[in-house]
Protein backbone atom coordinates (compact mmCIF):
# COMPACT_ATOMS: atom_id res chain seq x y z
CA UNK A 1 0.00 0.00 0.00
CA UNK A 2 1.20 3.32 -0.54
CA UNK A 3 1.55 6.19 1.74
CA UNK A 4 1.92 9.71 1.51
CA UNK A 5 3.53 12.43 4.10
CA UNK A 6 2.03 15.85 3.64
CA UNK A 7 4.21 17.30 6.01
CA UNK A 8 7.11 18.67 4.09
CA UNK A 9 4.98 20.19 1.70
CA UNK A 10 2.94 21.76 4.24
CA UNK A 11 6.20 23.35 5.67
CA UNK A 12 7.07 24.97 2.05
CA UNK A 13 3.88 26.58 1.56
CA UNK A 14 3.93 28.01 5.19
CA UNK A 15 7.02 29.17 4.07
CA UNK A 16 6.20 30.58 1.24
CA UNK A 17 3.44 32.03 2.72
CA UNK A 18 5.24 33.84 5.26
CA UNK A 19 7.61 35.36 3.06
CA UNK A 20 4.95 36.59 0.54
CA UNK A 21 3.34 38.00 3.76
CA UNK A 22 6.42 39.93 4.73
CA UNK A 23 6.93 41.32 0.92
CA UNK A 24 3.61 42.42 0.96
CA UNK A 25 3.30 43.75 3.78
CA UNK A 26 6.46 46.55 3.33
CA UNK A 27 5.51 50.16 3.66
CA UNK A 28 4.64 52.30 0.00
CA UNK A 29 5.93 55.08 1.49
CA UNK A 30 7.60 56.31 4.78
CA UNK A 31 7.56 59.75 6.94
CA UNK A 32 9.73 60.44 9.40
CA UNK A 33 7.91 61.92 12.47
CA UNK A 34 9.67 63.54 15.78
CA UNK A 35 8.67 63.41 19.53
CA UNK A 36 8.72 67.26 20.84
CA UNK A 37 8.90 67.70 24.73
CA UNK A 38 9.14 71.18 24.79
CA UNK A 39 9.99 72.09 28.93
CA UNK A 40 7.11 74.17 30.87
CA UNK A 41 8.63 77.04 32.24
CA UNK A 42 5.86 78.34 33.81
CA UNK A 43 4.77 77.85 36.60
CA UNK A 44 7.92 77.46 38.60
CA UNK A 45 8.53 76.62 42.14
CA UNK A 46 7.40 79.13 44.64
CA UNK A 47 4.59 80.11 42.24
CA UNK A 48 1.11 80.01 43.64
CA UNK A 49 -2.39 80.05 41.79
CA UNK A 50 -5.60 80.37 43.33
CA UNK A 51 -8.62 78.39 42.45
CA UNK A 52 -11.07 79.89 39.76
CA UNK A 53 -8.57 82.28 38.85
CA UNK A 54 -7.07 82.03 34.99
CA UNK A 55 -3.39 81.66 34.50
CA UNK A 56 -1.11 81.42 31.35
CA UNK A 57 1.16 78.13 30.94
CA UNK A 58 4.67 78.68 29.09
CA UNK A 59 6.88 76.46 27.42
CA UNK A 60 9.95 76.48 25.04
CA UNK A 61 9.47 76.79 21.43
CA UNK A 62 13.50 77.14 20.24
CA UNK A 63 14.00 73.78 19.14
CA UNK A 64 11.16 71.80 17.12
CA UNK A 65 11.79 69.01 15.04
CA UNK A 66 11.14 69.16 11.55
CA UNK A 67 8.23 66.77 11.39
CA UNK A 68 5.80 67.06 14.79
CA UNK A 69 3.72 63.83 15.57
CA UNK A 70 0.51 65.84 17.35
CA UNK A 71 0.84 69.63 16.59
CA UNK A 72 -2.37 70.07 19.05
CA UNK A 73 -1.61 70.38 22.86
CA UNK A 74 -3.88 69.59 25.71
CA UNK A 75 -3.12 70.77 29.62
CA UNK A 76 -3.63 68.44 32.75
CA UNK A 77 -3.40 69.45 36.19
CA UNK A 78 -1.76 66.73 38.70
CA UNK A 79 -1.44 66.63 42.13
CA UNK A 80 0.64 63.94 43.71
CA UNK A 81 0.58 60.86 41.52
CA UNK A 82 -3.12 61.77 40.29
CA UNK A 83 -3.65 63.49 36.61
CA UNK A 84 -6.96 65.13 36.61
CA UNK A 85 -9.57 63.65 33.89
CA UNK A 86 -10.28 66.65 31.96
CA UNK A 87 -7.45 68.93 30.58
CA UNK A 88 -7.93 72.45 31.70
CA UNK A 89 -7.20 73.40 27.83
CA UNK A 90 -6.89 72.21 25.16
CA UNK A 91 -7.18 72.36 21.14
CA UNK A 92 -3.92 74.88 21.37
CA UNK A 93 -1.36 74.93 18.93
CA UNK A 94 1.78 73.27 20.63
CA UNK A 95 4.12 75.81 18.72
CA UNK A 96 2.45 78.91 20.59
CA UNK A 97 4.46 78.46 23.83
CA UNK A 98 1.33 79.88 25.73
CA UNK A 99 -2.26 78.68 26.86
CA UNK A 100 -4.29 80.43 29.42
CA UNK A 101 -5.68 77.80 31.33
CA UNK A 102 -8.42 78.89 34.69
CA UNK A 103 -7.77 76.41 37.79
CA UNK A 104 -11.10 74.62 38.62
CA UNK A 105 -12.95 75.67 41.65
CA UNK A 106 -13.24 72.30 43.04
CA UNK A 107 -9.42 71.45 43.16
CA UNK A 108 -8.02 70.48 46.13
CA UNK A 109 -5.77 73.27 48.15
CA UNK A 110 -1.87 71.93 48.10
CA UNK A 111 1.76 72.60 47.31
CA UNK A 112 1.78 69.14 45.24
CA UNK A 113 0.03 70.48 42.17
CA UNK A 114 2.13 70.15 38.18
CA UNK A 115 0.89 71.25 34.81
CA UNK A 116 1.39 68.41 32.66
CA UNK A 117 1.32 69.35 28.65
CA UNK A 118 0.53 66.88 26.00
CA UNK A 119 0.78 67.35 22.56
CA UNK A 120 3.92 64.88 21.21
CA UNK A 121 4.51 63.94 24.84
CA UNK A 122 3.84 64.60 28.28
CA UNK A 123 6.15 66.99 29.89
CA UNK A 124 5.45 68.23 33.84
CA UNK A 125 6.25 71.65 35.44
CA UNK A 126 7.90 71.98 38.11
CA UNK A 127 6.06 71.84 41.71
CA UNK A 128 3.50 74.47 42.70
CA UNK A 129 1.03 75.92 44.94
CA UNK A 130 -2.85 76.03 44.39
CA UNK A 131 -4.89 77.45 47.06
CA UNK A 132 -8.72 77.97 47.56
CA UNK A 133 -10.68 81.47 46.92
CA UNK A 134 -10.90 83.57 49.54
Amino acid sequence: MFSFNAQPLVFVFLTFLTFFSLVSASPISVTQRDVWTPAVITPTTGTTWTAGKTYTVTWDTSSPPAQITNPNGQIYLRQGDATQSSPIAQGFALSAGEANVTVPANVTAGDDWRVVLFGDSGNWSNVFTIVLAA
